[in-house]
């Protein structure tokens, strides 16, 4: 009665039956299950979402209630950076320099290179690659009192020579 073809179709009909079953069981949610066992995580009982949810909240009221910084707002030495007729020579820029006629680029870039905070307006003369035109020109600024040395503060330092302005 059975015939052999009939038999192998058979087969194959339940081998596909199977694996359909078993591919559609992957999508079907799990039910539930009451169990009374001790968890050792510090995760709540419950879905990731959840736990998610939850600590998202915590660092956000964690931000908000972050006291404020203490940042420096009222640089008192903001008139010297290049704004005002004196210029600060540990933290103006190097565009600072554009007012004074013969400073910029060159005498600028070497006062602006300097490493080492300057104590004292004399002190720009002790660097070695100035020419004596070169010290004869911030001889003259100086002499019209356009040089003042203020403690270097790290906010301008960091941008003497490129603060960012392209033209």
């Amino acid at each position: 009665i059975f015939d052999p073809v009939f038999k192998n179709s058979i087969i194959m009909r339940a081998f596909i039956f199977a694996l359909m079953l078993g591919v559609a069981s992957a999508f079907v949610a799990t039910p539930m299950r009451v169990t009374r066992s001790v968890t050792m995580s510090a995760e709540p009982e419950g879905s990731r979402r959840e736990f998610m949810v939850k600590a998202a909240g915590l660092a956000a009221a964690a931000t908000a209630a972050a006291p404020a910084a203490d940042a420096l707002v009222d640089y008192p030495g903001l008139p010297y950076l290049g704004g005002g007729d004196k210029i600060d020579l540990n933290n103006a820029n190097i565009r600072s320099y554009l007012r004074l006629p013969g400073m910029y680029p060159s005498i600028a870039g070497k006062i602006t290179s300097v490493k080492t905070p300057f104590k004292s307006v004399g002190d720009v003369y002790n660097i070695k690659s100035l020419t004596d035109a070169e010290k004869a020109i911030i001889k003259k600024y100086e002499g019209q009192g356009k040089f003042l040395v203020l403690e270097p503060a790290a906010e301008y330092v960091l941008d003497r020579i490129n603060n960012g302005l392209y033209r």
